[in-house]
Protein backbone atom coordinates (compact mmCIF):
# COMPACT_ATOMS: atom_id res chain seq x y z
CA UNK A 1 0.00 0.00 0.00
CA UNK A 2 1.09 3.57 -0.72
CA UNK A 3 1.64 5.62 2.46
CA UNK A 4 2.79 9.03 3.64
CA UNK A 5 3.02 10.97 6.91
CA UNK A 6 1.30 14.33 6.96
CA UNK A 7 -0.06 17.18 8.98
CA UNK A 8 -3.82 17.47 8.41
CA UNK A 9 -5.28 20.95 8.86
CA UNK A 10 -8.02 21.55 11.40
CA UNK A 11 -11.46 22.24 9.84
CA UNK A 12 -11.31 26.06 10.01
CA UNK A 13 -7.88 26.18 8.38
CA UNK A 14 -8.93 23.59 5.80
CA UNK A 15 -11.85 25.86 4.87
CA UNK A 16 -9.54 28.87 4.46
CA UNK A 17 -7.12 26.80 2.36
CA UNK A 18 -10.09 25.74 0.24
CA UNK A 19 -10.96 29.41 -0.34
CA UNK A 20 -7.40 30.01 -1.57
CA UNK A 21 -7.69 26.94 -3.81
CA UNK A 22 -10.94 28.34 -5.26
CA UNK A 23 -9.27 31.68 -6.00
CA UNK A 24 -6.27 29.98 -7.62
CA UNK A 25 -8.50 27.66 -9.66
CA UNK A 26 -10.55 30.61 -10.95
CA UNK A 27 -7.35 32.28 -12.21
CA UNK A 28 -5.30 29.31 -13.40
CA UNK A 29 -7.57 26.34 -14.05
CA UNK A 30 -6.05 22.93 -13.58
CA UNK A 31 -7.29 20.37 -11.10
CA UNK A 32 -8.26 21.80 -7.73
CA UNK A 33 -7.41 19.60 -4.80
CA UNK A 34 -10.54 18.66 -2.82
CA UNK A 35 -10.69 20.21 0.64
CA UNK A 36 -10.58 16.76 2.29
CA UNK A 37 -7.25 16.08 0.52
CA UNK A 38 -5.43 19.20 1.71
CA UNK A 39 -2.41 18.36 3.87
CA UNK A 40 1.30 19.00 4.41
CA UNK A 41 3.38 15.92 3.57
CA UNK A 42 6.22 15.32 6.01
CA UNK A 43 7.42 12.01 4.58
CA UNK A 44 6.32 10.19 1.44
CA UNK A 45 6.92 6.48 2.05
CA UNK A 46 5.69 5.04 -1.24
CA UNK A 47 4.71 1.38 -1.42
CA UNK A 48 5.14 -0.50 1.84
CA UNK A 49 4.31 -4.07 2.78
CA UNK A 50 1.37 -4.96 5.00
CA UNK A 51 3.82 -5.93 7.76
CA UNK A 52 5.58 -2.54 7.56
CA UNK A 53 2.21 -0.76 7.48
CA UNK A 54 1.14 -2.51 10.68
CA UNK A 55 4.42 -1.54 12.37
CA UNK A 56 4.01 2.07 11.21
CA UNK A 57 0.42 2.25 12.51
CA UNK A 58 1.62 1.13 15.96
CA UNK A 59 4.54 3.59 15.87
CA UNK A 60 2.40 6.58 14.82
CA UNK A 61 -0.15 5.88 17.56
CA UNK A 62 2.68 6.24 20.14
CA UNK A 63 4.54 9.09 18.42
CA UNK A 64 4.86 12.43 20.19
CA UNK A 65 4.79 15.44 17.87
CA UNK A 66 6.16 18.63 19.41
CA UNK A 67 3.59 21.44 19.14
CA UNK A 68 4.41 23.95 16.47
CA UNK A 69 3.10 26.87 14.51
CA UNK A 70 3.62 27.23 10.75
CA UNK A 71 2.95 30.53 8.97
CA UNK A 72 1.58 30.14 5.44
CA UNK A 73 2.25 33.49 3.79
CA UNK A 74 3.52 32.74 0.29
CA UNK A 75 2.51 31.18 -2.99
CA UNK A 76 4.87 28.79 -4.74
CA UNK A 77 4.94 26.26 -7.52
CA UNK A 78 6.63 23.17 -8.87
CA UNK A 79 6.88 23.43 -12.64
CA UNK A 80 6.24 19.74 -13.14
CA UNK A 81 3.46 18.62 -12.88
CA UNK A 82 2.08 22.16 -12.76
CA UNK A 83 1.57 22.37 -9.00
CA UNK A 84 0.56 25.63 -7.36
CA UNK A 85 0.89 25.68 -3.57
CA UNK A 86 0.89 27.81 -0.43
CA UNK A 87 3.66 27.69 2.11
CA UNK A 88 5.98 30.01 3.98
CA UNK A 89 8.29 32.79 2.78
CA UNK A 90 10.92 31.55 5.21
CA UNK A 91 11.91 28.00 6.04
CA UNK A 92 10.18 26.78 9.19
CA UNK A 93 12.88 25.35 11.50
CA UNK A 94 10.40 23.35 13.63
CA UNK A 95 8.89 21.61 10.59
CA UNK A 96 12.37 20.87 9.29
CA UNK A 97 13.38 19.31 12.61
CA UNK A 98 10.18 17.24 12.72
CA UNK A 99 10.70 16.01 9.16
CA UNK A 100 14.33 15.00 9.88
CA UNK A 101 13.31 13.27 13.13
CA UNK A 102 10.64 11.30 11.28
CA UNK A 103 13.07 10.19 8.58
CA UNK A 104 15.63 9.13 11.20
CA UNK A 105 12.98 6.82 12.67
CA UNK A 106 11.64 5.68 9.29
CA UNK A 107 15.09 4.60 8.18
CA UNK A 108 15.14 2.41 11.31
CA UNK A 109 12.09 0.65 9.82
CA UNK A 110 14.13 -0.03 6.68
CA UNK A 111 12.39 2.66 4.63
CA UNK A 112 14.36 4.73 2.14
CA UNK A 113 13.51 7.88 0.24
CA UNK A 114 14.57 10.75 2.49
CA UNK A 115 14.43 13.78 0.19
CA UNK A 116 17.51 15.91 -0.26
CA UNK A 117 15.35 19.03 0.05
CA UNK A 118 12.23 19.66 2.13
CA UNK A 119 9.83 22.39 0.98
CA UNK A 120 6.84 22.54 3.35
CA UNK A 121 3.73 23.35 1.32
CA UNK A 122 0.06 22.56 0.76
CA UNK A 123 -0.75 21.68 -2.85
CA UNK A 124 -3.88 23.53 -4.02
CA UNK A 125 -3.79 22.91 -7.80
CA UNK A 126 -2.32 20.29 -10.10
CA UNK A 127 -1.84 20.81 -13.84
CA UNK A 128 -2.35 24.57 -13.47
CA UNK A 129 -2.38 26.48 -16.75
CA UNK A 130 0.00 29.11 -15.30
CA UNK A 131 2.25 29.03 -12.29
CA UNK A 132 2.56 32.63 -11.18
CA UNK A 133 0.53 34.04 -8.32
CA UNK A 134 -0.24 37.46 -9.82
CA UNK A 135 -3.74 38.56 -8.94
CA UNK A 136 -4.15 36.09 -6.10
CA UNK A 137 -4.76 37.19 -2.51
CA UNK A 138 -1.68 37.13 -0.30
CA UNK A 139 -2.05 34.18 2.06
CA UNK A 140 -1.79 34.97 5.75
CA UNK A 141 -2.60 31.82 7.70
CA UNK A 142 -1.21 30.24 10.84
CA UNK A 143 -1.30 26.47 11.24
CA UNK A 144 -0.98 25.32 14.83
CA UNK A 145 -0.14 21.61 14.87
CA UNK A 146 0.59 18.96 17.48
CA UNK A 147 -0.11 15.65 15.75
CA UNK A 148 0.31 13.89 12.43
CA UNK A 149 -1.43 11.19 10.42
CA UNK A 150 -0.25 8.09 8.60
CA UNK A 151 -2.23 8.24 5.37
CA UNK A 152 -2.89 5.67 2.67
CA UNK A 153 -3.18 7.03 -0.87
CA UNK A 154 -5.66 5.02 -2.94
CA UNK A 155 -5.58 5.75 -6.67
CA UNK A 156 -8.75 5.80 -8.73
CA UNK A 157 -9.83 7.26 -12.07
CA UNK A 158 -10.43 10.78 -10.66
CA UNK A 159 -7.15 11.07 -8.75
CA UNK A 160 -6.30 9.82 -5.30
CA UNK A 161 -8.36 9.31 -2.19
CA UNK A 162 -6.65 9.61 1.18
CA UNK A 163 -7.51 7.45 4.19
CA UNK A 164 -5.96 8.04 7.61
CA UNK A 165 -4.71 4.76 9.04
CA UNK A 166 -3.36 6.18 12.29
CA UNK A 167 -3.05 9.47 14.13
CA UNK A 168 -0.50 10.40 16.75
CA UNK A 169 -1.82 11.48 20.14
CA UNK A 170 -2.19 15.22 20.72
CA UNK A 171 0.75 16.71 22.56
Amino acid sequence: MRLFLALVPPPELRERLGELADAAHAHYGGRRMPDESLHQTLAFLGEVSDVQATELVDWVRRLTVPPGEWRLDAWGHFRRPGILWVGGHSPDPALGRLQRRLWDALEGFGLAGRPTRFVPHVTLLRRAERLDAHGLPTPDLVWVYNRLDLIQSINHDRGSRYVSLARSPES
